[in-house]
């Protein structure tokens, strides 16, 4: 059993693979170091602008959006801290209050009165719409998401919370730091001030997902190790070995993943409301939901699990964990599991919540700024609060994933066959 057991230490692949994880971890510092340049030189250009049109007011618009990401920290960690211990109360607090929230958020940018912040907050409510819509439509499924939360993170990692609190703490030092460069661009009040604050929105979307998943990676070794084999692993070994070896899967899948499920979910959605009425968008529907469901299996977030364990490609890893699920069994519970969307909407309830209080505060000293500082603070708050939820999701990613292996292992209880038995019933 001991010589079976999983590897850290780097194994044989393809040198092509070898070569493109190697390239994507190059890109992703290169991309530090540029950006870092970039806002250096921003905030510069914008001091000496600023120095010479008085036009921005930096006091009124830092404030606001520097608070936003202390507040995105606390709310972090604190929503992941009750779903540690109350995975019931979170879940049905993620799903109900996620659309409540970010119809505030609407109602908030409707009020601040530009054209801009009017579409905005159109956008927002149409979002609460959906999102209180999806929940009503999967709240059958909360009683079963509750408890396979509560299974696979019944014995957290040891220090996980010191994981957490290093990856929230390195992520309020950067978020801090593009703040500046976006505070600076809005200064200069150039034509290119959409590229600016676009160029800079994408570092930081690209960079929090990479610190997330380098914690979901760590976290989802040491769970499938103990699930698969009944072995624990340190952490702090663990971690260090998540940063040594396997940092240009992480770059890759930080990519692929977001994308490919933008790409699922409106499949998903142009499927549902095409439904059978009309044959040519029926048609389309399905072509588009096959094309998605095909480019979901060489990338997916359960492919992170077998990157920990296995140190393998990132879209090697997804297309065997896919395969895995397939051959299982398990290919329609895994689409019906809430935990992404749960994940999710935490981190959409974090961002209303933080957009919230820097955009009222925005509006009441400085009414031009409100919008922006808003969909900036939400932005934080999400990216925020999806790094401290990332130890949650791997515990549940390496349940399924060791489970899909041996299903017959004494480790796993009945929570999942139960739940099989109770599909097939429904679909006789």
């Amino acid at each position: 059993m001991q010589a079976q057991e999983p590897s850290i230490i780097p194994t044989e692949t393809a040198t092509a693979g070898k070569f493109l994880r190697r390239l994507f971890t190059i890109l992703f510092y290169l991309h530090l170091i540029l950006i870092a340049i970039f806002v250096v030189f921003l905030t510069l250009y914008g001091l000496i602008s600023t120095s010479r049109n008085h036009h921005f007011q930096p006091l009124k618009f830092y404030p606001p959006l520097l608070t936003s990401t202390a507040c995105s920290a606390i709310v972090a960690f604190i929503w992941q801290w009750v779903t540690g211990s109350s995975p019931s109360k979170a879940i049905k607090a993620a799903f109900w209050l996620s659309p409540l929230l970010t119809c505030a958020v609407g109602v908030l940018l409707v009020s601040v009165g530009s054209a801009q912040s009017l579409a905005a907050g159109v956008v927002a409510v149409i979002c609460a719409l959906i999102q209180s819509l999806y929940a009503c439509w999967v709240s059958p499924r909360f009683e079963y998401a509750i408890r396979i939360l509560s299974v696979s993170t019944a014995f957290p990692p040891a220090k996980t919370t010191m994981l957490v609190l290093q990856s929230i703490s390195i992520s309020i030092l950067y978020s801090c730091f593009l703040v500046s460069g976006i505070g600076r661009a809005t200064a200069t009040r150039s034509s290119l001030n959409v590229l600016f604050h676009s160029v800079i929105l994408l570092s930081m979307a690209w960079t929090m997902q990479v610190i997330k998943n380098i914690l979901l990676v760590t976290v989802s070794r040491i769970k499938y190790m103990h699930f698969a084999w009944g072995t624990d692993i340190d952490t702090p070994k663990a971690f260090r070995d998540t940063l040594k070896h396997l940092m240009g899967s992480i770059c890759i899948g930080s990519i692929l993943v977001p994308v490919l499920g933008v790409i699922r979910g409106s499949a998903r959605g142009m499927k549902l409301v095409a439904g059978d009425t009309d044959e040519f968008l029926f048609s389309c529907a399905n072509c588009y939901a096959g094309m998605a469901s095909t480019l979901v299996m060489y990338g997916n977030r359960w492919g992170f699990v077998h990157v920990g364990a296995y140190d393998k490609g990132f879209v090697q890893a997804s297309s065997d964990t896919w395969e895995m699920f397939r051959s299982a069994g398990l290919k329609e519970l895994i689409d019906l599991d809430l935990t992404g969307s749960f994940c999710f909407l935490s981190g959409v309830a974090a961002g209303a919540i933080c957009s919230l209080a820097s955009g009222t505060w925005a509006l009441a000293i400085h009414k031009s700024y409100a919008a922006e500082v808003s969909i900036y603070a939400f932005f934080i708050g999400y990216f925020m609060c999806r790094i401290a939820m990332a130890w949650p999701q791997a515990c549940v990613s390496s349940y399924y994933v060791a489970y899909a292996e041996n299903p017959e292992s004494v480790r796993f209880d009945s929570t999942i066959p139960v739940r099989l038995d109770e599909l097939q019933r429904f679909q006789a």
